[in-house]
């Protein structure tokens, strides 16, 4: 039917009584439209209704009670958005009917904590008499040492290296190798894709050049297979761990030589999906570069071994590093990099879903929106989609001149549509009531993608575009306008500072970034100017998922608000002296001041010195002991020095702090709390999840889920152990 839904009603009315509303202004139908509205709401409610009778459809809060209804106990439902108990519940009765294997085990343990796993039984790998019998070949009582690639995979989930009896108790993470033992391997690290990055050249270094667009060293990571069989049990291949070189090496050289017989390899890493990929620019011409082409090697020094094969790239997963020939140097003129890193979770810039928060703030239709793009055969004419962000600021401007005092309400738009870096200083000028939003992301291809029926359409995933400059801000409405601008960063890689110049804007959002200085020059950061009559008295900073270095704010700026963010700065991290300041859910890794603090559920690794300390409330965060700041509640380490004195106190407080898999940005356990980190800090949140950035992945309660589960289907008489691999 081509009349609107919600004239259903009105459409069933005779002819005459139509003819008649239209004669007195349509109230009939206007009436018959909010009766409409209600209607619909009853209807979505009745199917909704129905598909809460099925696991695939239902709506999450169902999701527990149909698990009761077929017994699942001891599983405490996840609040977070991360996981879902979904997929355990809906495979329940499959896990009875294969229960104590293997194979249950380790899908469960998928299925409850979100995390790829791999479930071993170590008494495959203990080293034992055997009987004439019944020999097994493999297990060898001395290893193989000509098998260096089996040597590499020592201790872990994937070695088949025997050992001697191990006696120590499995659950407390000593022992391994017994005959009861069963081990839980997780991988808690994310593996996250990306696709057409410019590949940095590194200074000083001839033909080098980084996979990192920042020019940092960055492991590569597996991207995992999809399995699809519950009695398969996974393999390196099918979990999100770091590339090793070797097993790539070892790949590639089969690889070549089926290529030189006219057979179709079978390849792990490289077929049919690589792991990762390098296309040469030549002449606006991309080529993707064979894996034969590629030689995998030791990079720690740039120097490539001279006794390798010809070779075009070498490249060193493990560093995140690669050097070109001189050859190919020679005629390439871009290199362009496909590949996947690690890291815990959906914080700061990255190829994740953020749709949820843009529409958030894009909260009515969009009013004028361009896109942002290296490919020059998308760059029109008709002003729609630019080549660089400076000329799509330089459009928006002139629009808002044309539009004048008629821009007050407009809510505007630049997506920047791949994950290419744009080397420019930016400068943004917000007028009076109107909202820019800078976003990482797709554009749905369309007939005219400057239509209304286009504008507000996006795919926020999948990219992350590289920024490298500054970015200034500056509010251009009157001093006391009730209704200044707004900007809003979401999804970008900044490699500089964003500084709010001298002004009247209204507020800063910067929600799934990551603002850092560059590996060469330059600082990294926020910065809010006053240093005039416009002191910006009316702007509100929201930090939202973002890694940031140090953010300094004047004293007229109203507010600021961080929220499962990561603060990160050698000195001083945080200054906003005068402003009040909110910090939910956040690592802070260095010094704080401001004028008043509230925070809750967040870890402040220095001192904090707030001003009006009578104001504020600090809950279920961890501050080092000593320093003057509003009323606490259920802190660390004060809640575990609670009583205790002496030698004892000294004992807890030099236990009672955090530790961290690593504080180097670029790692990809950077700011994730080590599993050495004490249990209060791991456990201290509200809901009994970990203190700092990673709450709302609520890894202690998974772990805690994992437990309780184990119970059930863990064949009697065996203990297993979970160890965490990332």
């Amino acid at each position: 039917m081509n009349e609107p839904a919600k004239d259903r009603l009105y459409n069933l009315l005779p002819a005459t009584y139509r003819i008649c509303d239209i004669q007195q202004g349509e109230p009939l139908r206007a009436l018959l439209r909010v009766i409409e509205e209600e209607m619909q709401a009853i209807e979505r409610d009745i199917d909704g209704l129905y598909d809460d009778w099925f696991i695939e459809t239902c709506s999450e809060w169902v999701v527990p009670y149909i698990g009761d209804l077929l017994g699942v106990k001891n599983v405490r439902p996840i609040s977070s958005s991360a996981w879902s108990l979904r997929s355990y519940v809906a495979n329940t009765l499959a896990y009875r009917r294969r229960k104590g294997t293997a194979a249950v085990l380790e899908q469960m343990s998928r299925d409850v904590t979100g995390w790829p796993a791999h479930v071993v039984e170590f008494f495959e790998q203990v080293a034992t008499t055997q009987h004439l019998n019944h020999l097994r070949p493999d297990n060898l009582q001395a290893p193989d040492l000509h098998k260096t690639g089996g040597l590499e995979l020592l201790g872990g989930p994937f070695e088949d290296i025997t050992h001697t009896v191990d006696v120590s108790p499995i659950a407390r993470w000593r022992g391994k190798y017994n005959i009861p033992n069963v081990g839980i391997f997780l991988w808690r690290l994310q593996s996250y894709p990306l696709e057409g990055v410019a590949a940095c050249k590194v200074e000083g270094v001839e033909n080098g050049y980084t996979f990192d667009p920042t020019g940092r060293d960055a492991a590569l990571f597996n991207r995992p297979q999809t399995e699809t069989e519950m009695d398969h049990l996974s393999e390196e291949t099918d979990v999100p761990g770091l590339l090793r070189r070797r097993p790539l090496h070892e790949e590639i050289k089969p690889e070549i030589e089926s290529r030189r017989q006219g057979d179709v390899p079978t390849v792990s890493y490289f077929n049919p999906d690589p792991v990762f990929s390098i296309n040469l620019v030549s002449r606006g011409t991309c080529n993707a570069l064979p894996p034969e082409g590629i030689l995998i090697c030791d990079l720690s020094d740039w120097r490539v071994p001279s006794n390798k094969a010809e070779f075009k790239v070498a490249v060193d997963p493990e560093m995140g590093r690669m050097v070109l020939s001189d050859g190919v140097l020679s005629t390439t003129e871009k290199v362009l990099v496909d590949y996947s890193y690690g890291f815990c979770g959906d914080v700061g810039a990255g190829p994740y879903d953020r749709f949820a928060s843009v529409r958030e703030y894009l909260n009515h239709d969009v009013d004028w929106q361009v896109g942002v793009t290296h490919d020059q055969k998308l760059v029109d004419k008709e002003k729609v989609l630019f080549g660089t962000i400076g000329h799509a600021l330089k459009e928006w401007d002139k629009t808002v001149k044309e539009w004048g005092k008629d821009a007050a309400g407009k809510v505007c738009l630049i997506t920047i549509m791949d994950s290419r870096t744009y080397s420019e200083d930016l400068t943004i000028n917000i007028p009076e009531g109107a909202q820019l939003s800078i976003i990482a992301a797709g554009w749905p291809a369309g007939e005219n993608v400057n239509s209304p029926r286009q504008r507000g359409r996006f795919i926020a995933r999948t990219h992350r575009p590289h920024l490298l400059g500054d970015i200034t801000v500056c509010g251009t409405s009157d001093v006391g306008s009730p209704d200044p601008g707004e900007l809003v960063i979401d999804g970008l890689l900044i490699e500089g500072k964003v500084t709010v110049q001298d002004g009247n804007l209204g507020a800063l959002r910067v929600a799934h970034s990551t603002l850092l200085s560059s590996c060469f020059s330059g600082e990294g950061g926020i910065e809010v100017l006053s240093d005039g009559p416009r002191d910006n008295d009316s702007l509100e900073l929201i930090i939202e998922r973002t890694i940031c270095e140090k953010v300094e704010l004047a004293r007229s700026v109203s507010r600021l608000v961080v929220t499962n963010s990561i603060l990160d700065s050698d000195g001083t991290v945080l200054v906003a002296d005068g402003t009040p300041v909110r910090v939910e859910n956040s690592t802070i890794l260095g010094r704080t001041r401001t004028r008043t603090l509230e925070a809750s559920n967040s870890i402040f690794t220095n001192e904090v010195e707030v001003e009006q300390e009578q104001e504020g409330c600090v809950r279920f965060c961890y501050l080092p002991l000593g320093l003057y700041t509003p009323r606490r509640f259920r802190c660390q380490p004060d809640l575990a020095l609670k009583g205790r004195t002496g030698p004892e106190k000294e004992s807890v407080l030099s236990q009672m702090r955090p530790a961290f898999t690593s504080l180097r940005y670029g790692d990809p356990g950077y700011a994730q709390l080590s599993i050495a980190c004490a249990e209060e800090i791991r456990t201290g949140a509200e809901d009994d999840s970990e203190m700092g950035a990673f709450n709302s992945l609520q890894q202690p309660l998974r772990e805690a889920n994992l437990r309780a589960a184990l119970e059930e289907y863990l064949p009697f008489g065996l203990e297993a152990g979970i160890f965490y691999m990332t």
